[in-house]
């Protein structure tokens, strides 16, 4: 099981979620499926990116929800978490 570790982002990105239940529940789903190095579902469109996030991955939580990850052999880097316009500006 991989180690979760969250950046300062990613903790600030998470609060602008907290009052809502289902994306939260959502989340946690995804990263403890992540952690387990189990697959994703085929809904959170789990890729690879490029340009300056190269070597991240990013998946859907909701449909403009978005997880960057990045995963080594013994952990679990959350790095952001919000809508397309937010991270990728």
């Amino acid at each position: 099981m991989l180690k979760p570790k969250y950046s300062k982002k990613f903790k600030k990105d998470i609060k602008k979620f907290e009052h809502q239940k289902t994306a939260m529940l959502e989340l946690r789903g995804v990263i403890e499926c992540l952690m387990k190095q189990e697959p994703l579902n085929e809904k959170h469109c789990d890729h690879p990116l490029s340009g300056n996030w190269v070597g991240h991955r990013e998946c859907h939580i909701k449909p403009d929800m978005l997880l960057i990850y990045k995963t080594d052999i013994e952990s679990l880097s959350l790095e952001r978490v919000g809508s397309h316009s937010e991270l990728f500006k």
